[in-house]
């Protein structure tokens, strides 16, 4: 018997075989409950990456139609089949399609590193709480003290901050590594304005350097539900024992990063 295999990357899902859309979803509820309705079923199915409740466009009957998307195009495409043109939870039955939305041409040719919360939610339901760890090699401060500079108000000063991280998946005994490093220019009015700064960036780093390691990871779905762990073998993957200058790349701003549960926007009126 053939075994059905499904790849899982820690990237943002944009593939049309892995979203669904759900027409004619009547008024008789609120979009609140119309949203815990499509999760609760929907995740059913396989890990979300995102739930979408919205109102029918102005010419439309009133209602709603939601968007789902899914990590897994398999997991989407078996939702699909078992809820289309089932009732579900209202009395009129609902549509539900796979998109045929033209993917803009900037989203086709990239990829984009799931946040870090979203790679905590999607590890922890594919492997558990216990399924993988992670422990900091090097988290150091780089900053240069001659950058700073006295100005009014306080003195104008650029933090920076390096880390590498291991992540281990004991169970499968594959191990990956992540780097980051980010920086910040403020204008520093006190110590307890510095402190607060360097907690941030801190965490910040350990979030990055996690999220660059999950980048490395794929999670293999088997049918019969087992899950199996693989690290890609990447050109610019270091061994564990290239670690030396490693801490000058991945580099960012912290003023130029999104907050953390902001998802990107989607035109999602239907006609």
């Amino acid at each position: 018997m053939e075994v059905q295999v499904d790849i899982l990357e820690f990237q943002v899902p944009v593939e049309n075989n892995k979203t669904l859309f759900v027409w004619d979803i009547q008024p008789s509820l609120t979009e609140a409950d119309i949203y815990n309705c499509l999760h609760s079923i929907f995740s059913s199915f396989g890990p979300l990456y995102l739930v979408k409740v919205c109102p029918n466009a102005p010419l439309s009957p009133t209602g709603f139609y939601g968007l789902i998307k899914f990590y897994s195009a398999a997991q989407a495409s078996k939702a699909q089949r078992h809820t289309d043109g089932h009732s579900l939870f209202q009395s009129f039955p609902l549509k539900v399609r796979l998109s045929s939305k033209q993917m803009p041409h900037f989203l086709s040719d990239g990829s984009r590193p799931l946040s870090h919360a979203r790679c905590l939610e999607l590890a922890n339901h594919c492997l558990g709480f216990t399924g993988w760890t992670s422990d900091i090699i090097t988290l150091k401060e780089l900053t240069n003290k001659e950058e700073e500079e006295e100005q009014e108000g306080g003195v104008r000063r650029r933090l920076r901050f390096g880390c590498l991280l291991q992540l281990c998946f004991p169970h499968h005994r594959q191990t990956t590594r992540g780097v980051a490093v980010v920086e910040d220019t403020f204008t520093c009015t006190g110590p307890e304005v510095l402190i607060q700064k360097r907690c941030k960036l801190q965490r910040l780093v350990r979030e990055k350097a996690l999220v660059q390691a999950f980048a490395t990871v794929l999670l293999i779905l088997l049918g019969d539900g087992k899950v199996m762990v693989e690290v890609k073998q990447t050109s610019d993957r270091f061994q564990p024992d290239q670690t030396e200058g490693v801490l000058q790349v991945h580099e960012l701003s912290w003023t130029d990063c999104p907050p953390e549960d902001e998802d990107e926007e989607w035109d999602l009126t239907v006609s």
